[in-house]
């Protein structure tokens, strides 16, 4: 058998094999029960939009930034991008303050965000009482706006502990989703391959 011959048998039988896949049901209830593996970028970017869109509509937050640059920001989070570096993606690194309020009220915290210069503690203890902002920041010997950018931040920090972390969590989940693809397909592929080999080697 010349190599031609050895090649459109091979095709011929890729395609039958195909089809017999192609009419498994098995193969539908796979795709059903892993959600998200045929998902494209787009498919994916709108699932972030709309879990965006709930987050400023459940907390009432305000940014600066589109839903598309939120998008974005945390994409690049993810990608274990710096707020400086987020901003300089999206057009202006001096902006890195605005991403990080931004970052901050989706949930997506970072370690560095709690080194604070007083113990955050005893914010949390003063925020309890009846006293002003001006007050606090006396009492901490820091700027009113210090105080402000912490207490959002335990605001936040507070926001994400009650529902789990949840929306990180679907963060995550929608942006892997792709990735469940490949290897699906690889194993797919090789399962094709084996089976082609098996077909011709007993022909």
């Amino acid at each position: 058998m010349t190599e031609t011959d050895t090649g459109s048998k091979k095709t011929d039988r890729l395609r039958e094999i195909f089809m017999d896949v192609a009419d498994d049901p098995t193969v539908t209830e796979a795709q059903e029960e892993s959600p998200g593996i045929l998902q494209d970028t787009s498919a994916v970017d709108e699932t972030l939009s709309d879990i965006i869109r709930e987050m400023k509509a459940t907390y009432e937050f305000q940014t600066s930034l589109s839903t598309t640059e939120l998008v974005q920001l945390v994409r690049l989070f993810f990608d274990e991008y710096s707020d400086t570096a987020i901003a300089r993606k999206l057009g202006d690194a001096s902006r890195d303050k605005t991403v990080a309020r931004a970052r901050i009220h989706l949930q997506l915290f970072r370690d560095t965000d709690f080194d604070s210069p007083f113990d955050l503690d005893r914010l949390r203890d003063l925020l309890r009482e009846d006293i002003t902002l001006a007050d606090i920041a006396e009492t901490l010997d820091v700027s009113p706006s210090t105080v402000r950018k912490y207490r959002m931040l335990l605001d936040a920090e507070h926001a994400a502990d009650a529902v789990d972390h949840r929306y990180r969590r679907r963060f995550e989940a929608a942006l892997a989703a792709p990735e469940q693809d490949e290897p699906i397909r690889n194993s797919f592929e090789d399962g094709l391959d084996d089976a082609i080999d098996a077909s011709l080697g007993d022909n």
